[in-house]
Order: structure tokens, then C-alpha cells, then sequence
């Protein structure tokens, strides 16, 4: 008897960096909930991938600003899939600008709650429906700042390090039924707001001299899906980007 198809719940997955990570667990024979923010439509590349693949997919919308949306996206999930996901992966994210000037109660609330508190209550509420006898994973994505932070998008940066000190907290809390692991990508998918020779400049910043791919990280996700005695881990996947300190953020220099 063949072992039955994974499931990867994916939020923030219909596009950008959730999109290629889930295109890459689409190809690697998940079936998929993709949840999107406002709407559940994949992008162009990530549509080609799914259809391509075969998988069995569907998008799920909750807005992470309201109250009891993890439960209700994992509701929704169980209730189309019929059972809990196999593997968590907590990509969604706010990354809005403010610096120690700036920065508010809103703000600061805003990140906190979709970059940290809700990454949280997903797991946790997973942790919940895991049968006694089967244990699932978790993969949070993080950030390379959380190093060697500088001042610019302060509650961004902030909630990501509360995120980063999830994993090993969380890990041991629900050793039994999870493993908790992050992966903390470097400048992978670049705005409009970065230019060429500024993505060359950037590139021999770095001690490989190179940043990292969307394939990178979505490597590092599979591997942490498949590694099974590990959890607490935080990877950096960056191109040693860490390892150094920058006074300002990429998009300024």
C-alpha cells in the first residue's frame, strides 16, 4: 500500500517567496492550502506549477488582523482536506517601514500580531489536532536581520526576532506532536525599489557574494520537512549575509 499524500498548509502561499516555496512542495507531491490574504488566486508561475504538478490544492482567505483567523484557517483546512496538515509552514508576513522616529502602538501591534503571534496560534492550535501516535512539522520563516539588526523597519525587525525565539520555545512545548523549525532568508525577492547595479553592489556585499534564491529557501523548507530529528533549528539562508553588519537596510544602500 503507497503512503498517502502529504499535506502543506502555506500561508501567505499563493505568491512571491510562499509561492515558490509551495510550487516546490507542489513538485515534491504535497497536496496544498495555500492561504492569501485577501484573495486565493496563485500567481502566474506558481498556477503553471500546480496544474504541471497535478497537485490537489485549494486557497483559503483569511485576513490575520482578525481576531480568531488561525483557527478558522485551520477549521477551513481540516474541514476541505479532511484531516491536519503534515507540515506548517508560517510564511505569511507584514513588512511595513518605521524606525525608532516613527514607530507606533499600531505598528508595532500590526507586526507583532501577523509575524509573530499568529505563527504562534497556528502552531500551537496544530499541536492540538496531531494525533497522539503521528507528529507534524512547522517551518516559520524569519530573517537574516535578527543578527545584527540596524534601525530601519523597526517593528518588522522586532517581530521577526520574537518569531526566531519562538522556535526553540515552541519546540520544546510541543515536542510531542511538532517540530518547530525557521529559516531565516536574506534580500531573496527584490522590490521595484532596488536596481540593478544596487542588486550588484548588494551582491558582493555579501561573504559568498551572492544572496539568496527562492530555490534556496525553499530547499531549506524541504529540508527541515524531511529531517526528522531535528527541530529547535534556525537555518540562515543568505549568502552569509548574517554574519556581517549593515548600518542601514538593503533598500539604502
Amino acid at each position: 500500500m503507497s503512503e498517502p499524500v502529504k499535506l502543506a498548509l502555506v500561508t501567505g502561499g499563493l505568491r512571491r517567496l510562499g509561492g515558490h516555496i509551495a510550487g516546490r512542495l507542489a513538485q515534491s507531491g504535497y497536496a496544498l492550502a495555500l492561504h492569501g490574504h485577501t484573495d486565493a488566486v496563485p500567481d502566474d508561475e506558481l498556477a503553471d506549477i500546480l496544474e504541471k504538478s497535478g497537485a490537489n490544492w485549494s486557497g483559503f482567505t483569511h485576513d490575520f488582523g482578525h481576531d480568531g483567523a488561525a483557527a478558522a484557517l485551520l477549521d477551513d483546512v481540516v474541514q476541505h482536506f479532511g484531516r491536519a496538515p503534515d507540515l506548517l509552514v508560517n510564511s505569511a508576513s507584514v513588512f511595513d517601514y518605521d524606525d525608532a522616529r516613527t514607530l507606533d502602538s499600531a505598528s508595532l501591534e500590526k507586526h507583532l500580531r501577523v509575524n509573530m503571534m499568529l505563527p504562534t496560534l497556528l502552531t500551537t492550535a496544530l499541536a492540538r489536532m496531531i494525533p497522539a501516535d503521528q507528529r507534524a512539522c512547522v517551518v516559520n520563516i524569519i530573517d537574516q536581520r535578527i543578527c545584527n539588526p540596524n534601525g530601519d523597519q523597526l517593528s518588522y525587525t522586532l517581530s521577526k526576532q520574537a518569531l526566531a525565539g519562538s522556535v526553540r520555545t515552541l519546540a520544546s512545548a510541543c515536542a510531542d506532536k511538532l517540530r518547530v523549525n525557521g529559516v531565516a532568508p536574506g534580500l531573496t525577492i527584490p522590490t521595484d525599489d532596488y536596481d540593478a547595479q544596487q542588486m550588484e553592489r548588494l551582491t558582493a556585499l555579501m561573504p559568498l557574494e551572492r544572496l539568496s534564491s527562492p530555490d534556496d529557501i525553499a530547499s531549506a523548507v524541504c529540508y527541515f520537512a524531511e529531517a526528522h530529528s531535528v527541530t529547535g533549528q534556525v537555518l540562515f539562508v543568505d549568502g552569509g549575509a548574517h554574519m556581517k553588519s549593515f548600518e542601514r537596510d538593503f533598500m539604502f544602500m
